[in-house]
């Protein structure tokens, strides 16, 4: 009642599919060569072994964060969900060589909109993994996750997970 009398009446959807944001290889969460992503301490989620260089949003939403050494940017959809994409393992020593970020917080974003481009090579050849983590860092807020069934992935067109946030 009180968030119609105040214009708050915009119904959330809280279900959100969250699309591959980097094409490549999908990788379970578990399979991921680092101990925090692998053992969900940041949250569930999903990684992908990336064959070019492009990350895309998987989500609609808002950008939240863009770290400072530019291998990793937070989102925000509109129903709460955070995710954090991630680029390789041990990328954050990179000090942002290797990466060009198209984006900064507070911008909106729509599945497929690029973020951030990528030296595949360099990060291959300068970190300890190509393989990049996608996590939903407030999954303890969601009351249903469903991951797909997929291999090969596509950014910004395979679907990767179905959520429902409480």
């Amino acid at each position: 009642m009180f968030k119609k009398l105040f214009g708050k009446g915009k119904e959330v959807n809280k279900n959100i599919k969250i699309y591959a944001p980097l094409t490549g290889e999908y990788v379970k969460i578990e399979d991921i060569p680092d101990p925090v992503f692998a053992q969900k301490m940041m949250g569930e989620g999903f990684g992908i072994n990336p064959t070019e260089g492009e990350v895309v949003s998987p989500i609609e939403g808002k950008v939240d964060n863009v770290f400072p050494t530019k291998h990793a940017v937070g989102l925000k959809a509109d129903n709460g969900l955070e995710l954090l994409v991630h680029i390789g393992l041990d990328t954050v020593q990179l000090d942002g060589e290797g990466f060009k970020v198209h984006v900064e917080s507070g911008d909106t974003v729509n599945v497929g909109d690029p973020l951030i481009r990528f030296d595949l090579e360099y990060i291959k050849n300068n970190a300890k993994s190509v393989i990049s983590p996608i996590i939903i860092t407030n999954s303890d807020q969601t009351e249903s996750l469903h991951l797909e069934d997929v291999e090969a992935v596509v950014k910004g067109e395979t679907e990767v997970i179905d959520v429902t946030v409480s």
